[in-house]
């Protein structure tokens, strides 16, 4: 049996593995699944569809699985599925998905969501992603591996951050980011390329050298965005980071953050 604090209210119907723990006062609604070796802490509540991985904490007052902040939810049966090694702070909040959103909320492994953050409706994000202090997610935004946002940013809804992404503190983005680009401010406009994170996650220095070129053809020069990503395919096309820029680039549909 999982370890269950006396005080903690968990419905008959929730599935929790033998190795979960469940602190005080905490909620645990009846469709809701936890992996093994997740944390529960104090005064946490869990409701709706919700599955949660394996290897989880989560900490005291964080909301997890609540209804989606939307007026057009009309309580369908959405839901909210976390992965592995996930760490969310004080009072985080991640919604269900809402029928027109595509019915899911999902995050991916190993990310931190720090106190306050809030992850809307609908929200993809990947692995490894680091949301810092009050960071807002509004609904159906796309946070791909290992995007990192400062305290008090948000980003507006229908909004994709590619991989190795860097928002700083209290930026406002209201278009894509591309991939390995640093954006700051309010509107957020791009401040370079996130040249640490890359180094971090072992990218060589070939490597960095072909993207910060593909950058300048991007954001640097006078060329016609058409026109940038064919001279990318053209002189630099088969390198998997930049297919993955190209390709990042062509599918945007809010448009880019230059």
């Amino acid at each position: 049996m999982a370890q269950v604090h006396p005080t903690a209210v968990v419905h008959p119907g929730a599935r929790l593995h033998e190795t979960v723990e469940v602190g005080p006062y905490a909620v645990i609604g009846e469709k809701v699944t936890i992996g093994e070796g997740s944390r529960i802490g104090p005064h946490v509540v869990i409701d709706g569809r919700t599955t949660i991985g394996a290897r989880n904490r989560i900490f005291p007052f964080a909301a997890v699985g609540g209804a989606p902040q939307d007026l057009k939810y009309a309580g369908e049966d959405t839901q909210l599925i976390i992965g592995d090694g996930n760490t969310l702070r004080e009072s985080t909040t991640l919604n269900i998905g809402t029928a027109g959103g595509g019915g899911v909320t999902r995050v991916g492994n190993n990310n931190l969501f720090m106190a306050y953050s809030h992850v809307a409706h609908d929200c993809v994000v990947g692995n490894g992603c680091v949301i810092a202090n009050s960071v807002a997610l509004a609904g159906h935004v796309v946070l791909e591996d290992a995007v990192i946002l400062g305290g008090l940013s948000a980003v507006h809804q229908f909004t994709r951050l590619g991989k190795h992404a860097f928002i700083a503190g209290g930026s406002m983005v209201v278009m894509d980011v591309a991939p390995y680009c640093t954006a700051q401010g309010d509107r957020a406009e791009l401040a370079g390329l996130n040249v640490v994170g890359l180094q971090r996650h072992g990218f060589s220095e070939e490597q960095i050298g072909r993207i910060k070129e593909a950058y300048k053809i991007l954001f640097r020069s006078k060329l016609q965005l058409a026109e940038a990503l064919a001279q990318l395919k053209a002189e630099m096309g088969g390198q998997p980071e930049i297919d993955y820029l190209v390709d990042f680039v062509s599918q945007s549909k809010r448009g880019l953050t230059r």
